[in-house]
């Protein structure tokens, strides 16, 4: 422990410094953290010592770390901060373009890109105001930073982008699309009468009183039944698409998720894990093919037989999400879309292919595809995923009839 104490880790024996810095920089990481747990984290660190790097890794751990979700992101921010005292100025070495890579065979912890985001912002801010100067810049003929990035595709963005643009996912206007079920549920300003309640009411009074009691149809969110193609050619797509699945997710509506590429997965479950960074980790390690090949024909004739029945209930909605490039026959395919389609209440094919101005329904698995589904849309940028948004909730979008785009390569073809 001896890169913990006062006089090797912090010169001027600041440890209540470097502690309430490491809660700063966890509540940045999304922590729920207040002035007065850190207060507490620096007394119990009194208390107990700095006997060795365990005891002083629980002790912290046990005040700052509240939630089970949260125990990655701290493990993480813990290795990084209290790993030597010259480490706010390696980190920042580490953004030139000198430093190092990372190897391509080592795989990326779960919560790392968060700590280390939050824990050296701060530094990286100071850094960058003092070695260059602050200019003035008149933009009022460009187009704003947000608009860009709501427009800018998934596969051209840089890594500090597509985390803003995780965190616009995360805080994207979820769809409301509830449906009206069979059941009902009682309701003071329904249009039905309710009998049973006015009858169990009435034993209170020994059926001296009978009150009128109502009630109304209840209302819920479908499931969101979601087949994401995460080969070569989709697994950036797919992998963005999976934060705004994740958001779903904790909105506790039902959302059952799988991926294939030459092989179906079910990652429903590793989906429900509280932290996206540690949720998408899980997928990756489930599956087997990821980046590899595509058969879209075989993954939906897997998911008919064995999860068709169990998922596409109560007027289920279908993302399909691919570009219906299939190696396989077509015949199969398309019979696997006609019996998917026949299944759900409403199936949508998400296409990266159509953020090019020249896309033409010419291949034979884009055709097979087509006539099965009931909207064809992008799903390259986040002005996409707001698309989708508001036509799951019914109020709009451009127009995204299938049909349209099949005329379009009929007349294409025959000319």
């Amino acid at each position: 422990m001896s890169d913990l104490s006062p006089t090797r880790a912090d010169p001027e024996g600041r440890l209540a410094d470097n502690i309430v810095y490491f809660a700063r920089a966890l509540r940045k990481a999304g922590l729920k953290l207040g002035p007065s747990t850190t207060i507490d984290a620096i007394e119990a660190v009194k208390v107990a010592g700095l006997s060795s790097r365990d005891d002083f890794y629980w002790t912290l751990h046990a005040v700052l770390v509240t939630r089970h979700e949260d125990d990655a992101v701290y493990d993480e921010a813990f290795r990084l901060f209290w790993r030597s005292r010259e480490l706010i100025e390696k980190m920042i070495a580490m953004f030139s373009p000198t430093a190092p890579a990372r190897p391509s065979d080592e795989k990326k912890r779960a919560g790392e890109g968060r700590a280390a985001e939050a824990m050296f912002e701060d530094a990286e801010q100071r850094l960058t105001r003092q070695e260059k100067p602050q200019l003035e810049i008149d933009a009022s003929l460009t187009v704003s930073g947000d608009e860009v990035l709501r427009r800018k595709d998934f596969a051209q963005m840089t890594l500090a982008e597509v985390a803003e643009a995780k965190r616009a996912i995360a805080a994207l206007r979820l769809p409301a699309d509830k449906v009206t079920t069979r059941r009902y549920r009682p309701d003071s300003r329904g249009a039905r009468i309710d009998p049973r309640a006015m009858m169990r009411a009435s034993m209170r009074t020994g059926g001296d009183l009978v009150l009128p009691k109502f009630r109304s149809r209840r209302e819920i969110h479908p499931p969101l039944v979601i087949i994401a193609d995460i080969s070569g050619s989709m697994s950036q797509y797919t992998r963005i698409f999976l934060h705004f699945l994740h958001a779903l997710t904790e909105k506790r509506r039902r959302v059952h998720t799988f991926l294939f590429g030459t092989r179906l997965t079910n990652v429903t479950r590793q989906m429900r894990r509280k932290d996206p960074d540690e949720a998408l980790a899980d997928c990756a390690d489930a599956v087997r093919d990821w980046s590899g090949g595509t058969r879209i024909g075989a993954a939906l004739g897997a998911f008919n037989r064995d999860w068709s029945r169990r998922v596409l209930n109560q007027g289920a909605v279908v993302l399909l999400i691919t570009d219906g490039l299939e190696r396989d026959s077509v015949e199969d395919l398309s019979h696997e879309m006609e019996r998917l389609h026949k299944s759900c209440r409403r199936l949508i094919w998400l296409n990266p292919l159509l953020r090019f101005d020249g896309f033409a329904a010419r291949a034979k698995g884009v055709r097979a595809i087509l006539p099965h589904v009931d909207e064809f849309r992008s799903v390259h940028s986040l002005e996409a995923m707001g698309a989708l948004c508001d036509a799951l909730s019914g109020t709009g979008g451009r127009n995204a009839d299938p049909k349209l785009w099949l005329e379009a390569a009929e007349r294409s073809i025959a000319a």
